[in-house]
C-alpha cells in the first residue's frame, strides 16, 4: 500500500499549487479521501476531505474558498487545488485514505507546503 504526495514547495502570499496523492495497494474508489495539514508545534488537522465516489466535500472553516479537493477514480489519485495561499497555509501536508467499511485507513509521508514572500 502507498500514497505519495507530490506538488508542494515555496509560494509567495496570493499563489495557487496543486497537490496530488497518489495510492496504490488498495481499492482506491472505496476509500474516503482526505488532506491533512500540520504546522510546527501544533497539532494536526484536517484541511478537507471527499467520500469515495465524489459528491459532498467537507472542509475546514480556514480553507473554504480557497481550497478544492477533488479525485480521479480511474488515475487512483486525489487532489488539493490551493488558491490565494497565506502564510499560515505553511505545513506539512498528508494524504490520508480511509475505509468506513473495514475501519482502517493509510497515510502517506506529507509534502511540504511554505508560503512566504
Amino acid at each position: 500500500v502507498q500514497l505519495v504526495e507530490s506538488g508542494g514547495g515555496l509560494v509567495q502570499p496570493g499563489g495557487s499549487l496543486r497537490l496530488s496523492c497518489a495510492a496504490s495497494g488498495f481499492t482506491f474508489s472505496r476509500y474516503v479521501m482526505t488532506w491533512y495539514r500540520q504546522a510546527p508545534g501544533k497539532e494536526r488537522e484536517l484541511v478537507a476531505g471527499i467520500p469515495s465516489a465524489g459528491g459532498s466535500r467537507n472542509y475546514a472553516d480556514s480553507v473554504k474558498g480557497r481550497f478544492t479537493i477533488s479525485r480521479d477514480n480511474a488515475k487512483n489519485t486525489v487532489y488539493l487545488q490551493m488558491n490565494s495561499l497565506k502564510p499560515e497555509d505553511t505545513a506539512v501536508y498528508y494524504c490520508n485514505a480511509h475505509s468506513p467499511v473495514l475501519g482502517w485507513g493509510y497515510w502517506g509521508q506529507g509534502t511540504q507546503v511554505t508560503v512566504s514572500s
